[in-house]
């Protein structure tokens, strides 16, 4: 049961870092009041957008903080 704990913490600590480093990876959504303008503008004329670098790191960013979240309820109940 304790090298289980161990695996589990072990994996846990790895995703805290890696979502650390995905969210400091992606741009910011806007840069200030020309940012808000614009970016309206690129959401309407952007046709790839779900294929994009920052797409797809939003989208890993949402399963890697589903499994420390998961990883953290599994932990807290050993």
């Amino acid at each position: 049961m304790e090298v289980l704990h161990l695996i589990l913490t072990i994996i846990q600590v790895l995703a805290a870092i890696g979502l650390v480093v995905i969210v400091m990876v992606q741009s910011g959504k806007s840069a200030g009041l020309s940012g808000a303008i614009a970016g309206s503008a690129e959401g309407f004329m952007s046709k790839n957008k779900g294929s994009t670098l920052d797409a797809k790191l939003a989208r890993f960013t949402k399963w890697i903080a589903g499994l420390f979240l998961v990883l953290t309820f599994v932990l807290n109940l050993f």
